[in-house]
């Protein structure tokens, strides 16, 4: 496993060395880790850790990330690595999230390598997920360039948690992503995240107005935490507000886990209620998960309302999308499209590199 030199930091007077790759800024001196984990301060500097190292690979239905509006139907090339920069008691991927261990990396991989993987098994894209991309930052960049050598695209699944400093580098090499909204409260990031609101919001204005990715949103719907009808609204209407109908939401169902293990599982209602609050405020595009739900998760033509993407699970059925366009009525689909489906299905192919 390779330790590399990380960008964003600066040496503070006292010797300590502050990372300032995301808005926890954490201050560290010789030897420490950071919150995330895999960043460290050594040699007066801080270093990644984890570099060329990941706890798996899998080959996914790009929709599983979730991107709807994204090549649907292709298969995406799929890793991340251990540790993340929030703490949420709610993390359905804690075991790798969490990880304090570095024996989960299990799995070593350069960057020409997953890149040549993807290619051997036509992949359209690669994707950072698992765990928030954000702090395997320099790894990340490495394998996005070697995927764009090989014209793959790639995906960043994130919490959005990042720098002002920091987020155009991060999203520079990224062609879509999928940011993890977890609530429209500061009282929820800052209970149940350690985290706060703010820098998420920034980084949703900058991927839609200054990037050139492609933005989807998921919130997690947790019973009691971040359902409300007044919360949803607020929510739909900032989005529409600040970034704009045309961006698809998704609202996935919570699963008792990690540290709420109690907390009961999202009611598909809840979801239903949800995605009706979303269309009320005008989002055109909205979608729930982790629920099976056909209906619910295809996708319709926001003018005349036809269906133009069927979705049972992953598994792609009708398509009326031609050349980007409802194929009723003419009007463009935000997003990217192939001029027929990808035929990847629901299948998940683990692997080795």
């Amino acid at each position: 496993m390779a330790i590399v030199s990380g960008r964003f930091w600066q040496k503070m007077d006292d010797g300590r060395v502050r990372c300032e790759l995301c808005p926890r800024f954490c201050q560290l001196r010789e030897g420490k880790r950071g919150a995330c984990f895999v960043r460290q301060a050594l040699e007066g500097e801080i270093k990644l850790v984890s570099y060329g190292r990941s706890s798996g690979f899998c080959i996914d239905p790009i929709e599983k990330k979730p991107l709807n509006h994204f090549y649907p139907g292709t298969p995406v090339l799929s890793f991340g690595t251990a540790g993340c920069n929030l703490s949420c008691k709610f993390c359905q991927n804690w075991s790798i999230s969490k990880s304090r261990q570095l024996d989960t990396l299990a799995s070593e991989a350069s960057p020409e390598a997953i890149a040549a993987t993807a290619q051997r098994y036509d992949c359209r894209s690669v994707a950072f997920t698992y765990n928030d991309p954000v702090i395997f930052y320099e790894y990340a960049r490495d394998v996005a360039q070697a995927c764009h050598e090989r014209r793959i695209n790639t995906v960043a699944v994130t919490a959005g948690y990042i720098s002002d400093q920091a987020r155009a580098a991060v999203f520079e090499e990224i062609d879509a992503v999928n940011v993890d909204l977890k609530a429209f409260s500061s009282r929820f990031y800052r209970r149940l995240c350690a985290g706060e609101l703010a820098p998420v919001l920034d980084t949703l204005k900058y991927l839609y107005h200054e990037s050139n990715c492609w933005l989807e949103i998921t919130t997690l719907l947790i019973p009691g935490e971040n359902d409300s009808d007044q919360e949803l609204h607020a929510m739909c209407q900032w989005l529409v507000a600040q970034l704009g109908a045309d961006v698809p939401l998704h609202f996935s169902a919570f699963h008792p886990d990690f540290k709420m293990a109690t907390t009961p599982a999202t009611p598909a209602a809840t979801l239903l209620r949800a995605r009706d609050i979303a269309k009320v405020e005008g989002l055109q595009h909205v979608y729930v998960g982790n629920v099976h739900h056909p209906s619910a998760s295809s996708t319709y033509c926001h003018h005349c309302g036809e269906l133009l993407i069927e979705r049972d699970w992953y598994q792609l059925g009708k398509w009326h999308v031609n050349r980007g366009c409802c194929e009723h009525c003419g009007t463009p689909l935000a997003g990217h499209f192939d001029r027929s489906p990808g035929s990847w299905g629901r299948k998940r192919l683990p692997l080795k590199i």
